[in-house]
């Protein structure tokens, strides 16, 4: 049977279109779970509008309205799509032309994704993987369609007569399913990866569209002497960008605070149910507050100090009026996470808060957006739920939430800690006066004296940052004549108890690491 040149090219269409369908969908995955900014489809979208020239733009406007975006997106994939065909077609009359048509393709939606706003190196992680995705399954592809579409390049048949024909059956069927299954994944793939994008970005013009209501109860402006000057040591608040993020949600929920909704129940005579409108009508507080991660190690960074605002978590559980038998609040995130907190550190006089700004800003969507807790004193797994939705009033025998159940402590105290942030670990220094500074933090307790050694010497009292209040982490610093050589520095924290920091070390699990951190260095 004659095979038309015109199938051919048909198929290998088909070919490219499928390959580049199933890249782009692995892509927008990528770029949804881990570097949102990063989508080949949106950045290079981003980009025509930033290149178009303003007529063209009104044009669209005035063609399209408010569903101008949609159109450049549209015309941006079908685009992609014009172009996977043809490099399907090259690919198989003329290679590598298609290939390196692709990976053109590919180096040009990388481009587009640096040109964003905050871009990282890593903002071409989804562009590479789309064209590594692309070339695979082309080069796939193209090996069915060999065996029953004639390449451009002449030669002899593989087979004959009848024998060949029900091998080409079978290739063609083979391919067909393969090509077929390949689009319809990456098309899934990246219109559902659109959509929750396009969640993402709603939430997030509603999170800026946010007015931070006035507080009722203002902290003061920070002290001169809270803050220590000494280069390499970890400023005194956190910047949001900087603060530590560790949760269970694979993708960062979008709530529309409209929905947004808070229940107190179980162990309660009267249930409460607040929406975040009545939330922002009550008097909010501010204050600052240190929160650390259980994971964090000795020395680590899984720590940071902000400024909140919120309402106090204790009049609302007053307000619910708990049962005398009720010992702990289980508190259940949007995305399904629990935290089991003990009660009497909700009721007490801390500032435990549903916090609704971090850092005189909305809480960013990544720290829980748009209401989390905040609970001096305790680690992050046991208190700090974000997107917080219910708590509910149990017993710590009644009940168990996410990380208990897998072995991790109930309750969660913080660990009295202490961490040198300059020098760094071994770094080399010239002789002279050097210092030593860092931060330490025994939450809900406070600092009261920091000391250091040298190689093993005699401790050394350091100099402290005056306290913003017990629940915040303090600077402190020591100037050392230092002498050339190798040496260990070492830091231990005492808090406002006299309690010494434990120098045994131990593990994060099941309730936080201990020891005292050191640094290596050499100077010359």
């Amino acid at each position: 049977m004659p095979r038309k040149i015109g199938g051919a090219k048909v198929v290998c269409a088909f070919a490219g279109i499928a390959s580049v369908s199933a890249g782009l969908g692995a892509a927008e995955i990528v770029a949804q779970l881990f570097f949102q900014n990063a989508s080949p489809i949106f950045s290079t979208g981003s980009l025509v509008i930033d290149l178009a020239p303003p007529w063209l733009k009104e044009l669209v406007i005035g063609w399209f309205g408010t569903g101008d975006k949609v159109v450049i997106l549209v015309a941006v994939c079908f685009c992609a799509l014009v172009l996977a065909s043809i490099a399907g077609i090259l690919e198989h009359s003329r290679p590598p032309w298609g290939r390196v048509l692709i990976g053109l393709v590919g180096a040009f939606t990388s481009f587009a994704a640096l040109t964003r706003s905050n871009a990282s190196l890593f903002a071409v992680v989804p562009s590479l993987i789309a064209v590594i995705v692309a070339l695979i399954l082309l080069s796939y592809l193209l090996r069915r369609i060999a065996k029953f579409v004639p390449s451009a390049t002449p030669g002899p048949s593989a087979t004959t007569g009848q024998s060949e024909s029900n091998q080409e059956v079978i290739a063609r069927r083979s391919f067909l399913i393969s090509a077929t299954l390949a689009t319809g994944l990456g098309i899934l793939a990246t219109v559902g990866s659109q959509v929750a994008g396009a969640s993402v970005r709603t939430a997030e013009a509603l999170r800026r569209a946010f007015q931070l209501p006035i507080a009722s109860k203002r902290v003061a402006p920070l002290a001169a002497g809270t803050s220590l000057e000494v280069a390499g040591i970890s400023p005194i608040i956190t910047p949001n960008s900087s603060f530590y993020r560790i949760d269970t949600a694979l993708i960062v929920p979008s709530i529309d605070p409209a929905n947004w909704s808070l229940k107190v129940h179980g162990m309660v005579e009267e249930e409460v149910t607040l929406s975040f409108d009545e939330l922002l009508a009550l008097p909010l507080e501010e204050s600052y507050t240190t929160l650390a991660c259980v994971s964090n190690y000795v020395g680590g960074e899984l720590i940071g100090n902000a400024k909140w605002l919120g309402y106090p978590i204790r009049k609302l559980i007053e307000q619910a009026r708990p049962k005398p038998e009720a010992d702990m609040v289980l508190s259940r995130s949007i995305d399904g996470f629990t935290a089991s907190t003990p009660l009497a550190t909700l009721t007490d006089d801390r500032n435990a808060i549903l916090a609704v700004a971090m850092n005189d800003g909305p809480l960013p969507a990544e720290h829980g957006f748009p209401v989390r807790m905040v609970v001096p004193g305790l680690y992050g797994y046991v208190s700090a739920t974000k997107w917080v939705t219910e708590l509910k009033l149990t017993r710590f025998d009644a009940e168990t939430a996410f990380w208990t159940t897998r072995g991790w402590s109930e309750k969660g105290p913080v660990k009295l800690s202490s961490r040198i942030d300059t020098p760094k670990d071994s770094q080399k220094l010239n002789q002279g006066t050097i210092p030593i500074a860092g931060v330490a933090w025994a939450q809900h307790t406070g600092i009261s004296q920091v000391e250091v050694r040298i190689d093993g010497g005699e401790w050394m009292q350091t100099q402290l940052s005056d306290a913003i209040s017990t629940d915040t982490w303090r600077q402190w610093v020591f100037y050392w004549d230092a002498v050339p050589g190798d040496h260990k520095i070492t830091v231990r924290a005492i808090d406002s108890n006299g309690k010494l920091q434990v120098e045994k070390p131990s593990d994060v699990a099941p309730d936080g690491a201990t020891g005292l951190h050191s640094v290596f260095v050499n100077v010359a």
